[in-house]
């Protein structure tokens, strides 16, 4: 597992990357983004970040925020089917956490289905703990959703700048 995770490269999502983000998130999700989403979210949406992780020239898994102030909420992860268990949602989720540290958030949230707990243990590891549930939440289901915060991030990056990063001069 670690030998293949070596060989992994976690970069940010371009145009480029849509159509293979896509095909990700409709193996993960019933509900699945629109390719028009991303493309909104990638060119449009001034708070939307997304990282992918490519590994021989294929995107692998795939991961979103949304950064206003002090806040970060993670839109979606996933990672290709093949690819699961092998460490690449940890690789995928802790880069996110530093990347969005590194634009200035001081706690992270997310919903998690109440009967994922591969990914709700994920999450535990790395930091957050359950803060609310919110009712019936997904429309597939109906199923309920865990409210996660973590408050515990990591300090960011020295140096690190992006071009469309707002910053107060």
């Amino acid at each position: 597992m670690k030998n293949e995770l070596d060989k992994a490269a976690v970069r940010r999502m371009t145009l480029k990357d849509v159509q293979d983000v896509y095909l990700l998130e409709v193996e993960a999700f019933v509900l699945p983004w629109s390719e028009n989403d991303f493309i909104y979210e990638l060119t449009q949406n001034k708070v939307a970040r997304y990282l992918v992780v490519e590994e021989a020239g294929e995107v692998v898994a795939f991961a979103g925020v949304h950064i206003i102030w002090e806040q970060a909420h993670v839109t979606n992860i996933a990672v290709k089917k093949q690819k699961k268990g092998r460490g690449y949602g940890r690789l995928i989720t802790k880069a996110l956490i530093q990347y969005a540290s590194n634009l200035g958030a001081e706690y992270i949230t997310l919903e998690v289905r109440e009967n994922n707990l591969i990914a709700q243990n994920l999450y535990k590891s790395l930091g957050f703990i359950k803060a609310s549930v919110r009712k019936r939440y997904y429309d597939d289901t109906g199923e309920d959703a865990w409210l996660m915060v973590c408050d515990k991030l990591s300090p960011a990056e020295p140096g690190f700048t992006e071009t469309e990063t707002i910053a107060e001069t």
